[in-house]
This record gives C-alpha cells, structure tokens and sequence, in this order.
C-alpha cells in the first residue's frame, strides 16, 4: 500500500476530493470550511503531490488502485481537473462505494483526436511535458495563467491559485511527467455512459482547458446528471465562485 496524505473534517456524508494535475488538496482551502460544515471531507494529495510521496508505476490505472484503498464504504467523489478522470474510473470500477459524483472543470479527453474537436492540441500538451525538464517554473506559471484566461477576475483568482499551489512544495517532477502523460493519453468517452451513479458537472463557461462543449456531451452521455454552467468562469469554479459552489454542493447532496 502506497502512503497517501489525507487530511479528514467535517461531519455530515463522505466527500473525497480530488485536485488536478501539479496542484494539491490546499487548493480546496477557500471552500473546505463551508464543506465541512455538511460534509465529512477527505482531502487527498495526489502521489507525488503535496505531502504524497511519489509512486510507481504513476499509470492512470496505479492511480485509480491506491486511491480505492482510502475510499470510506459509502461516499460521493469529486474530481477537479484531472482528478474528475480519476473519479469517473473510481465510479465505474465502485459502483457500490461511490454513490454521488461530482466533475469539476474534467472531461472524458483533455486531448483533441479526430472525432473529438474539444480538447487541447497534442502538440500543446507535447510542449508543456517538453518544457518542464527545461524550465519547471515557467512551465508551471504558464499553466497556472492558463487556468484563469477568460475568468470574470483573471488577476485576482491567479493570484489565489498561486498562493495555494506554493503552501506546500513543489509536485515530484517524475509524477508531473506522468501526469501529463495521462492527460495525452486518457480517453474515456466510450465508458462514460456506463456510469448510472448521480452526477453533479460543474463547468466554467470560458474555461480553455476543458472546453465547455466537453461538459455537455458529458452531460448528454450520462443518465443520472445535471450541470451547472458558471459565466465569466475559467478552469477552477471553486476559486471563482465558492459561495455558489458549496450551494450547487449542498443541494446535490441534498436532492440527488
């Protein structure tokens, strides 16, 4: 068993949250004491990530195996980013402990392919794993600036995101190499309609890393869903608009 960092609080159901890639759990700290007054909250630090030690092999499937290891027996899962990948194969492969699901800013292919115009171009996610063995720092800051084009106050939650990324120290590079690797590779889209657990998709509608469109189609895929679209809102709602998003939280909960 691979050692991850969990931090718990709350009361109320299990809510295991997962961050995205080269993040950790810090970045929930502008919504985690509003969600711990309704849930029991489990932060989890990605391998190599935050205070995670880094792991092998790194695969989405290695992933997907250590995080079951800390799942409670009955609980909603949330993802952000890469981690909404993690939470949909989590959902898939757990029917029975994962009973709610919630997608933060995800999507079945962060890649674009032939058939699927609503993701990043390869050469762009090609550049970013190139960049990072040459300059980390501006890598990560590009990334960072990335995540906020478009949001209603870029400056102002950039500022936000960098003051959570920097709580903890840097991501183990190895583990961000893989990471990207999984955004290049990782496509889910023919297993996202087998997912019949409730599901909450909450989206920016400028975000430039996962294209809104992506929400929708998620949207149509799944049976049991609903989606929430945040105008003037890039990749990360939760910093955007947390008051709205503990709400959109606390209701799912509540009515799904």
């Amino acid at each position: 068993m691979t050692h991850l960092h969990v931090e718990s609080i709350g009361n109320g159901p299990d809510l295991v949250l997962l961050h995205g890639w080269a993040m950790h759990s810090g970045i929930w700290g502008g919504v985690r004491d509003q969600l711990a007054r309704k849930f029991h909250l489990h932060l989890v630090d990605l391998p190599g990530h935050g205070l995670s030690p880094a792991c092998e092999p790194g695969t989405l499937n290695h992933l997907i195996e250590i995080i079951t290891e800390i799942l409670p027996a009955h609980c909603m899962v949330g993802g952000w980013s890469l981690g909404g990948q993690i939470a949909m194969e989590l959902a898939l492969r757990e029917p029975v402990r994962v009973q709610q699901l919630i997608l933060i800013s995800t999507t079945p292919s962060f890649a674009k392919r032939e058939d699927w115009e609503w993701g990043m171009e390869q050469k762009l996610l090609q550049l970013f794993l190139e960049n990072l063995k040459l300059n980390y720092a501006t890598t990560i800051n590009r990334f960072l600036t990335l995540q906020m084009s478009g949001d209603r106050d870029a400056s102002k939650i950039l500022l936000q995101l960098r003051e959570h990324f920097l709580q903890r120290a840097e991501p183990d590079p190895d583990a961000l190499q893989k990471g990207l690797r999984i955004l290049q590779e990782s496509d889910l889209r023919d297993r996202v309609a087998a997912i019949k657990q409730p599901v909450l998709i909450v989206h920016g509608n400028n975000d430039v890393i996962t294209h809104p469109a992506a929400a929708e189609w998620m949207h149509q895929q799944l049976p049991q869903s609903q989606r929430v679209l945040f105008s003037h809102c890039g990749h990360a709602p939760f910093l955007s608009y947390p008051e709205q998003f503990v709400t959109c939280l606390n209701e799912f909960r509540t009515h799904a």
